[in-house]
């Protein structure tokens, strides 16, 4: 099924519900086993530290397989790529349903995570093949929404069908959501891509070689991998604050957690709004300083209000969100860009980069509170590490 370009630019809601349903698999698919995690240990046999594996080792592989499926889409085509990884997904996930040792849930799961890292990262490269790098900017902004909401829905889905019929019925919606959306890819998903990368390893290094001597490159891609850390930080050391440090419930954490979410939405819709019309750059800039001023709100708030509650963490936070929400597509897009018939393997490189500085930052947040009294370390991580990404974009940028 083959349609033009200009046919899906007239016409983008054609295409944008499938990108959105595609890239919510990845989120959907980690975070809806969660509720169910501490009931599987016992019915499994195992312990905490070897379930948590279903976890980590599911984040790995969602991380190292965009490395490999983005340039395998430049070189065979989006459309063929994309219905693999679904159909990996699907074929996962029964897997998983029929798993009776943790070591079977375990290899399942990172084949799972592979399948689902499809439609993260060739979904931003349908967008670029589609559209204009400051329409795609937009586009991108959209798409990326469905990341915020899946992990916000995901585990009351999750625990709900764990409690009613148990956690296998988790990897059957999983399945069945997957199966949906394959058979849509089926129908309504075009080659968007018909400038293939040439065949064999020595022409697809040369596309590697051609981004990573790209200094704007590598400005897009440390832009949204240093500044959308601040969220990850959060992620790692937030509970750990609200609940362990203030003394606050996780219902109450999770009701707090929602303005943050939707100061990502804003961004988000505020980039969709303003593509056309303001460059790539000045987003990013302005979504960077923006996280600048919420992390020195945070830290401002802990030293006046260091018995302030959740409101000196959260409303600090919506600010970082909203500049993560109108940097992070538009670095997206600028990485994507550099050289269009390679953007497979450059929304692979990126989403591989954003990954692994978040995982490194939940890590060194959580081992930084351990021996903490104190929320300051987890405001100092945020400002540092987004003084570093403000600079190093502008220096990178001007080269």
């Amino acid at each position: 099924m083959q349609h033009s370009r200009e046919d899906h630019t007239a016409r983008p809601w054609r295409l944008l519900p499938l990108l959105m349903a595609m890239t919510a698999i990845g989120p959907v698919t980690l975070n809806i086993v969660v509720p169910a995690l501490p009931g599987m240990i016992t019915l499994l046999g195992t312990d905490a530290a070897t379930m948590q594996l279903t976890l980590s080792l599911f984040l790995l592989s969602l991380a190292c397989a965009q490395l490999v499926l983005g340039p395998l889409s430049d070189r065979f085509g989006r459309r063929p790529v994309v219905l693999a990884g679904l159909a990996l997904s699907v074929i996962a996930s029964l897997g998983a349903i029929a798993a009776s040792s943790i070591g079977a849930l375990i290899a399942a799961r990172i084949i799972q995570a592979a399948g689902a890292s499809t439609g993260i990262v060739i979904g931003r490269a349908i967008i670029r093949d589609l559209y204009d790098r400051d329409r795609a900017a937009g586009m991108i902004g959209l798409v990326t929404t469905a990341m915020v909401i899946a992990p916000m829905v995901s585990p009351l889905i999750g625990g709900i069908l764990d409690t009613a019929f148990g956690w296998e019925a988790i990897f059957v919606f999983i399945t069945l959501m997957s199966g949906t959306v394959l058979a849509w890819a089926v129908l309504m998903l075009p080659e968007t891509h018909h400038t293939r990368v040439s065949a064999g390893p020595a022409a697809l290094g040369r596309e590697w070689r051609a981004l990573l001597v790209n200094p704007k490159f590598h400005a897009y891609v440390l832009a949204g991998a240093l500044g959308s850390a601040p969220f990850f930080i959060f992620i790692g050391g937030g509970p750990h604050v609200v609940i362990t440090l203030m003394g606050r419930t996780s219902a109450e954490y999770g009701l707090w957690f929602a303005l943050s979410s939707f100061g990502y939405m804003v961004g988000n819709f505020t980039v969709s709004r303003l593509a056309q019309r303001v460059s790539l750059e000045t987003m990013i800039m302005a979504g960077l300083a923006l996280g600048i001023a919420g992390a020195c709100l945070t830290a401002a708030s802990f030293m006046l209000w260091p018995n302030g509650g959740p409101a000196t963490v959260f409303l600090p936070q919506f600010l970082i969100s909203f500049g993560n929400g109108l940097l992070l597509p538009n670095a997206i897009a600028g990485a994507v860009s550099l050289r269009p018939e390679a953007a497979g393997a450059a929304s692979g490189l990126t989403g591989f980069s954003q990954m692994a500085i978040g995982a490194a930052a939940t890590q060194t947040i959580s081992m930084l509170l351990a021996g903490s009294s104190s929320a300051m370390p987890m405001a100092w991580m945020m400002l540092g590490i987004l003084i570093v990404a403000i600079v190093a974009f502008r220096v990178l940028v001007r080269r």
